[in-house]
């Protein structure tokens, strides 16, 4: 790739980042607000690699409770179809799992 080339994609990098840390940070909705939004998005769009990550950071931030997961599959899954809810229920079962288990990982380093 030219030197140009380079540097425009490092500027649309630096420009995207800005753009999404301003949407993100506007006072209006909350995080947790818009981090709900977005998972409907993603699940409605089938897009569930993003779904995962975007799981696993409200799970993890506090956002949302493993309960309050739970019933974003119930909810979803009516609108967004019984295929990407069962999908989406899976995702949640196993972050729950991963994260139960890292945490207790953590709470007892010698096993």
């Amino acid at each position: 790739m030219t030197e140009p080339a380079m540097e425009t994609m490092d500027s649309f990098g630096i420009t995207a980042e800005r753009q999404f840390a301003d949407v993100w940070s506007r006072s209006v909705l909350s995080i947790r607000e818009r981090r709900l939004l977005l998972l409907g998005l993603l699940v409605g769009q089938g897009l569930h690699e993003m779904t995962d990550v975007q799981l696993d950071v409200a799970l993890r931030a506090g956002e949302l409770s493993e309960a309050e997961l739970r019933e974003v599959v119930v909810f979803l899954t009516h609108y967004a179809g019984w295929a990407r809810g069962a999908k989406l229920n899976g995702q949640v079962e196993d972050l729950i799992e991963r994260v139960r288990q890292a945490r207790s990982d953590t709470a007892d380093p010698a096993g």
